[in-house]
């Protein structure tokens, strides 16, 4: 399912967000992107995603804000600015000039006094991730939750709608049994023309066509897929992939009784079930 979740926590003086998008996959899959003095809490911050979110491509953003400021700060390599006033003693002694050098004399020569990044507090910043994380996850989950009980309420209908055509089928089911009597009767007697017909002939042709065409045993495993399908619906715990083998299972059902059943009614409503069911089927793929 898709979602979007955002935090923003407080930390020595900065800020850190978090931003949650998630989309559908048939996996759990996290991308995180840090800034470059937290890519060591990476394997953290996907393992606390991977333990709340079973199932889609989770992009993770997290940013520093407010900490610009602190985070570049000058340096000063005293040794090399010991050297550089040894070597400008060495060269007024040579030379016979006067004079000290002065700290800006020091100050301005290469690489006494540099800009660096400040050493990142890991230990703050780490619990300030997982606060941020965790109420980020929190909207996330909101979020996804209203759209599951949206796609709840859809799958319900559909599934509705199977089991409505499912019971026409085994309303229409024993009648093209009595309807190829029929036929056959009329059939072998202009054949046979007035020549008597042996009922049990006939009683043992219509009974094979049949067992043939009986759809008794599909119609109770579809239903019985369909109400597992509907607790599954139901329930609070990732289900998505047992929806998915569901749906294969019913889609098996559906075609069996396609196959097997030769009355245009049945075949029409078969055409109809495996129209909802393909529906289904893309509804299941954003279920987690």
């Amino acid at each position: 399912m898709t979602g979007f979740g955002a935090a923003r926590v407080e930390a020595g003086g900065e800020t850190l967000g978090v931003e949650l998008r998630a989309v559908n996959g048939k996996f759990c899959e996290v991308k995180a992107r840090l800034p470059r003095e937290l890519a060591s809490l990476e394997p953290e911050l996907v393992k606390a995603v991977k333990a709340r979110v079973s199932r889609g491509v989770i992009d993770v953003f997290v940013r520093r804000e407010g900490a610009d400021e602190k985070s570049v700060q000058p340096r000063v390599d005293l040794p090399l600015a010991a050297a550089y006033a040894k070597a400008l003693r060495e060269l007024k002694d040579e030379l016979g000039l006067s004079g000290e050098p002065t700290v800006h004399d020091l100050a301005a020569l290469e690489g006494v006094i540099s800009l660096g990044e400040a050493a990142a507090d890991a230990a703050a910043l780490s619990a300030a991730l997982q606060r941020a994380l965790s109420q980020a996850l929190d909207a996330l989950e909101q979020m996804r939750r209203r759209e599951g009980e949206a796609l709840a309420r859809d799958l319900s209908a559909r599934f509705d709608g199977i089991e409505k055509s499912a019971a026409e089928v085994k309303r229409l089911a024993p009648m093209q049994v009595e309807a190829v009597r029929e036929r056959l009767a009329a059939r072998i007697a202009e054949l046979t023309r007035g020549v008597a017909l042996d009922p049990a002939r006939l009683a043992q042709e219509v009974a094979l066509f049949a067992d043939k065409t009986d759809v008794a045993e599909e119609l109770t495993r579809l239903a019985s897929h369909l109400a597992q399908a509907r607790e599954l619906v139901k329930s609070d715990a990732p289900s998505g992939r047992k929806l998915e083998f569901l749906v294969q299972e019913v889609n098996r059902e559906i075609n069996t009784i396609g196959s097997k059943s030769q009355h245009a009614s049945i075949a029409s409503l078969v055409v109809e079930m495996k129209a909802e069911l393909e529906r289904v089927r893309e509804q299941v793929q954003n279920v987690e």
